[in-house]
């Protein structure tokens, strides 16, 4: 694709974008829980779009080579995929169900399965590849030192004559097994020419050889001729391959070569941009640098004079926005004044300042206090520095990034201040004047209203209704930046897709301006004291911190660091050679094959739970583990998860998704099974210790993920004779406590794995694993695109003898674990070589299906029964209860109608 394709591509999406931006309104509106499948078809519509969405973002942010464009581009698509994940997030807990079915939608919007894979951006690996890269050879060097001794130990010596005697003995084998064979194509041609003599020689005539010639010729022509016409029409009907393969394969390959060489392009014009954003702050600072400086001066001081006069008109105005903190927006001046003599305005509200000052001079129990007054304006702190320093961040009146002076001039002239000073006045006396109203009104109505409550009680708390989302802001503030700086702007001028010159001087206008404010504002403080010298001929006293009221401590308590004087790279040292920390093998998400469910709702009218398939199970390790682990702007916006919980029979694939999510994340791989730990770290203070450096690297070298196989050991109910020696349960205190600590933007992830969940307490597992994903056995479609794929990954292409859905059907109750034994069993390389002359049939397969043990619908029906006690499962079964009490009493009520 060219520029100008991923240039039409930007504007489409944002045409999508806008219309989606649309339709986020109306979803934050309740909805009666009787209009469940409604809001669900919306939201689930909603999360479609922005799928598509994301997945164009992702191409052209891919693609795209103007800097300032990619970093637009880059805002954009953490927002989309921040806000997929949060109308997940609202289908599960609308659904009440981990696999919400998406088939109707889909049918309806005229979409395929295809356009429901979540697309991983790709710049998770290419942005960070060079610390993966770094990372990988330190973990290889660490592990090469090991490797000598491991060898040794298991290296068994063999004497020079053993060996000698050994070659000998497999060569004279091999010589007499291809003398056999040999010997035996001998015997089979003698048999042959025996066999001939006694039956004779047969004559035929010249014209009997003529026309048995033609025969053979003719049928093996029409043959010849028949089959290609079968495979012409298989090709157009979309059942084979087109025999331009090779051809195809070429183009594509042309293109990912395009691809690279525009990312080739990225990186040159990235650097130039970097350079030009020095040179263009250098460049203004010098230039302009000193007039905006003689500006702002000139600027500060005149609101010196002109908020001098406009407080001494209204003293009481400046004292009321004083007491009621409204110097929010801008601050007013303090003109001089004398407080009112009624006992009934307390000390306590009016907050002290560095010049908003109330000291009293003097009090007495016979009358009011009597205070000092100042007469010259107030000036804000610059970006909370100072505020934090003395200890007034959280006064509402003087909050901490006021931003200066800026806060003044920012598009507000004096006379504008007052005249926002008098209109919050009159809405504070308008609000106190209703709220005197309103309070006789409500004590008439709280007892109706209890009746009321009491009655309509069910209705309220069925309602739905969309959290409010913290993508929305920022994809909105995008797509304004795109709508007034890029959208009508013309893309021939900047062939080269250079920077534009003029939108960065602008940017960087603006943080020299900052710049140079905080100069400007250190300056004009210090020459208000010498102002307050001269006017209020004192100087202010110094002011001191609160002290601290003693209390209730709120907040988390930081987590004590147990390792303070060692490095990051002792640590990692550490794990490695505990074998704590492991080298994931490289595997990709999509390597983890299965269909999509096509009848979810048809089962779910028909009364049936739909088993989430394969397909489902990938895209939610997608959505729950690899989206918020590529990103830490996307895992900061998106609502937090923690740890994730694989449940399902052995063999289907739950190590293969951990390995897939550290492949698409660069994710570091942290082994704390049980099995793993024993003799690791010994003792209450060794198992804290191991936790706490696991974690500690995890944090600081994100992504992590940390992997706990037989999750259910480490919440046993009761311990099995054959693990007390492991002690499984050290680590459960301890790993609650690590996770509670990790924050949004902590890009750690704990994933279990269990085949037998039944075994542990299910209160604690499901305190600790705030996903739980089930993994039935894989149904009929999954079936067949697993044998299907399998086979093809071992450089077989099935055939017409090859009936895959036989297999499929006849496989039915095995895992993916399975498919692959049988496989890998039957294909072997003898049988390789053999399947130009013999194909591949079905049959070869069942024999080796035979000899493994398939999953038993028992103990199938025995995990569904432990999911539906998990939290998530006991709401989906109570809400299908509910469904069904509700149609039972419809149908009753009808029935009486009828009679």
């Amino acid at each position: 694709m060219s520029e100008g394709a991923y240039q039409r591509l930007w504007e489409s999406s944002h045409v999508t974008l806008q219309e989606l931006l649309d339709q986020e309104q109306p979803l934050l509106e309740p909805v009666p829980d009787r209009e469940r499948q409604s809001f669900q078809y919306r939201l689930a519509s909603l999360y479609l779009h922005y799928l598509g969405l994301l997945r164009r973002f992702n191409t052209v942010y891919d693609q795209m080579v103007q800097p300032q464009k990619r970093r637009l581009l880059r805002r954009l698509l953490d927002g989309v995929a921040g806000r997929v994940l949060e109308l997940k997030d609202e289908l599960v807990r609308a659904d009440l169900c981990e696999n919400p079915c998406l088939d109707r939608v889909l049918q309806d919007l005229k979409l395929t399965p295809a356009d429901l894979e979540v697309p991983i951006p790709k710049y998770f690996l290419l942005e960070q590849s060079t610390a993966v890269r770094e990372r990988r050879l330190i973990l290889a060097e660490i592990l090469s030192r090991l490797e000598p001794e491991s060898s040794q130990k298991s290296f068994i010596g063999m004497h020079r004559t053993e060996a000698i005697i050994l070659v000998q003995k497999a060569e004279r084998a091999r010589q007499g097994r291809l003398r056999a064979t040999f010997m035996r194509e001998i015997r089979r041609d003698e048999e042959q020419d025996r066999r001939i003599r006694e039956d004779g020689w047969h004559k035929f005539s010249q014209c009997q050889a003529a026309i048995t010639i033609q025969k053979v010729w003719k049928g093996y022509l029409q043959r010849k001729r028949t089959q290609q016409d079968r495979r012409t029409e298989m090709e157009f009907i979309g059942m084979l391959p087109s025999p331009n393969q090779v051809e195809h394969l070429s183009i594509i390959s042309q293109a990912c070569l395009w691809e690279d060489v525009r990312r080739l392009r990225q990186v040159e014009k990235e650097e130039e941009f970097r350079a030009a954003m020095v040179k263009a702050h250098d460049s203004l600072a010098e230039t302009e640098g000193p007039d905006m400086k003689e500006k702002m001066k000139e600027q500060i001081r005149q609101w010196f004079i002109e908020c001098q006069s406009v407080s001494s008109a209204d003293p009481t105005l400046i004292l009321h926005s004083l007491h009621s903190g409204s110097l929010r927006a801008a601050p007013a001046p303090s003109p001089t004044w004398v407080l009112p003599s009624s006992p009934d305005w307390p000390f306590s509200p009016l907050p002290p300042g560095p010049q908003h000052t109330a000291d009293p001079v003097g009090f007495n129990n016979l009358g009011p206090p009597v205070y000092r007054t100042i007469s010259t304006p107030d000036f804000p702190f610059p970006q909370g520095r100072e505020s934090a320093r003395i200890g007034w961040g959280k006064h509402p009146w003087m909050p901490p990034d006021s931003g200066g002076s800026y806060s003044i001039f920012a598009d507000k002239t004096p006379e504008q201040v007052r005249m926002e000073l008098e209109m919050q006045v009159q809405e504070n006396k308008k609000k106190e004047q209703e709220k005197r109203k309103e309070k006789g009104k409500d004590e008439k109505k709280k007892k109706k209203k209890g009746k009321e409550e009491k009655s309509k009680k069910g209705e309220v708390d069925a309602v739905l209704q969309v959290l409010p989302s913290k993508c929305i802001p920022m994809i909105s503030a995008g797509h304004e930046e795109y709508l007034s700086t890029w959208k009508n702007r013309c893309e021939s001028i900047h062939p080269s897709q250079n920077y534009d010159s003029e939108t960065l001087r602008e940017e960087k206008r603006k943080e020299v301006e900052l710049e140079i404010r905080i100069q400007v504002d250190e300056l004009m403080r210090q020459e208000l004291r010498n102002l307050r010298l001269v006017v209020d001929k004192e100087e202010e006293r110094p002011l001191k911190a609160p002290k601290k009221t003693p209390g209730k401590k709120t907040g988390k308590k930081k987590e004590k660091d147990l390792t303070p004087n060692r490095s990051v790279e002792s640590l990692y040292e550490e794990l490695v050679i505990s074998g704590l920390l492991r080298k994931s093998e490289s595997v990709a998400l999509k390597d983890y094959v299965g269909d999509f469910l096509y009848l979810g709702s048809a089962l779910s009218l028909a009364k049936k739970l739909p088993m989430p398939s394969l397909f489902d199970i990938r895209q939610n390790v997608a959505l729950y583990a690899v989206l918020r682990l590529g990103s830490s702007d996307i895992h900061a916006m998106a609502p937090l998860i923690r740890s994730i919980l694989l449940v399902g029979p052995s063999g289907m694939g739950k190590k293969m998704l951990v390995k897939a999510v550290c492949t698409e994340t660069g994710a570091n791989l942290f082994d704390l099974s049980p099995g793993n730990l024993l003799g690791k770290y010994p003792g209450r203070n060794g198992a804290q210790m191991m936790v706490h450096i696991v974690f500690k690297v995890a944090r600081l070298l994100q992504p992590s993920v940390i992997w706990i196989g037989n999750a259910e050991k480490n919440f046993y109910k009761r311990i099995p004779k054959e693990d007390r020696e492991m002690d499984p349960k050290r680590i459960k205190k301890d790993l609650t406590k690590a996770l509670r600590l990790l924050t949004p933007g902590d890009r750690v992830m704990l994933i279990g794995t269990t085949s037998q969940p039944q075994l542990a307490d299910i209160r604690g597992l499901c305190r600790v694993y705030e996903r739980i994903l089930f993994m039935p056995r894989p149904d009929y479609a999954s079936r067949y695109v697993l044998w299907k794929r399998m086979i093809e990954a071992r450089g077989v292409q099935p055939t017409q003898h090859l009936d895959i859905s036989a297999l499929a059907k006849v496989s039915d109750g095995y895992t993916p674990g399975h498919i692959l034994q049988a496989i890998q069993s039957v294909l072997s390389e003898r049988r390789f070589l053999q399947l130009s002359k013999r194909p591949l049939v079905a049959s070869e397969f069942l024999g080796q299906l035979a000899k493994l043990d398939p999953v038993y619908r028992e103990e199938e029906e025995s995990l569904k029964d432990w999911y539906f006690k998990t939290p998530l499962g006991k709401k989906s079964m109570k809400h299908r209860m509910d469904q069904l009490e509700a149609e039972e009493a419809k149908l009753a009520k009808e029935k009486k109608k009828r009679k």
